[in-house]
């Protein structure tokens, strides 16, 4: 059998705003009906990408493709919910997404035919008719979504489209993007929460306008090879002052309530961990080994880009 078409196609893509090289030559294809996460830093290119994906600007340098056609033509197959989605606070919802839908030309029995679904899809049918700006944050994505998906897209172009948003509006709109995936539809959204990229077919990590990392979250996670030791203690900062650039640790990570000590091996890690903390006069309040986490995995590669003072924090990580 042979393989599908890339539904996404983009080879050498570059976009330099003045003496500015914002994307730098990235090449990358996404088959039909895969969700593709694009994991950076602010400033990292992310939203530079989206918006030659989407048609909104031309690229510098390169091509991309989507749907076998160059980017503009492309507009009618590709639905774009930008960072800063603007709704009509004094529309209704279905107002909102009926204006969307006329600009979209979509036949006008089919945008109410399509809201009706869409809303009843995302536990909204009960508020059609509630004004946009009355809507709580996650409700207004959801409808921001729909809005996307009345001219019913065969790609859908997120960036990052549930930041501020609650954890369980987060999971619900998620289910929502992982049926539409199972439906064929072609997915790339950039987020900056790392348990959303684990729900992604692929992620790829952009740095300084560069993808410098790609693959499956669990290719990423065993690419590391590295184990987490996950370190407990009263005084993190002064445990992370204690185990940082002693021999056996490759890296030290903090997370809320506790250390992510990156070890090559996990008996002479942990030996290595306690003869630190032991030194320095600190206790350990438990120590237990585990599996690296995609955000282990992000946050070792841009410390080894960066230097560890220039690493980006992921929301939930303390420094």
């Amino acid at each position: 059998m042979s393989t599908p078409a890339p539904a996404i196609r983009v080879a050498g893509l570059t976009k330099r705003y003045g003496g500015v090289e914002a994307v730098r030559g990235i090449d990358l294809e996404v088959p039909p009906g895969e969700i593709f996460g694009l994991i950076g830093p602010d400033g990292a290119g992310k939203t530079s990408t989206f918006q030659v994906l989407g048609g909104v600007m031309p690229a510098t340098a390169g091509t991309v493709e989507l749907m076998g056609r160059p980017a503009r033509e492309a507009r009618p197959f590709v639905g774009y919910l930008t960072q800063a989605f603007s709704l009509y606070p004094d529309l209704s919802v279905r107002e909102n997404i009926r204006y969307v839908g006329e600009l979209r030309l979509v036949p006008r029995e089919e945008i109410e035919r399509r809201a009706r679904r869409y809303l009843e899809m995302f536990g909204m049918d009960r508020f059609g008719d509630r004004l946009a700006g009355r809507l709580s944050g996650g409700m207004k994505q959801k409808m921001a979504l729909a809005c996307a998906l009345v001219a019913e897209p065969r790609i859908l172009l997120l960036d990052e489209p549930t930041t501020g948003v609650d954890p369980v509006s987060r999971r619900e709109f998620w289910d929502t993007l992982v049926d539409l995936s199972s439906q064929g539809m072609t997915i790339v959204v950039a987020t900056p929460y790392l348990d959303e990229a684990e729900r992604c077919h692929r992620v790829a990590l952009m740095h300084q306008g560069r993808l410098v990392r790609t693959g499956t979250p669990a290719e990423i996670r065993d690419g590391l090879g590295l184990t987490r030791l996950e370190l407990r203690t009263p005084d993190l900062r002064a445990a992370a002052a204690a185990l940082g650039g002693r021999d056996g640790i490759a890296d030290v990570q903090r997370f809320g309530d506790r250390l992510d000590v990156m070890v090559r091996d996990a008996a002479e890690g942990e030996r290595a961990v306690r003869a630190a903390l032991g030194a320095a006069g600190q206790g350990v309040g438990s120590l237990r080994p585990g599996a690296p986490t995609l955000e282990n995995a992000f946050a070792s590669i841009l410390e080894s880009l960066e230097g560890d003072a220039r690493a980006p924090d992921f929301p939930g990580r303390r420094r």
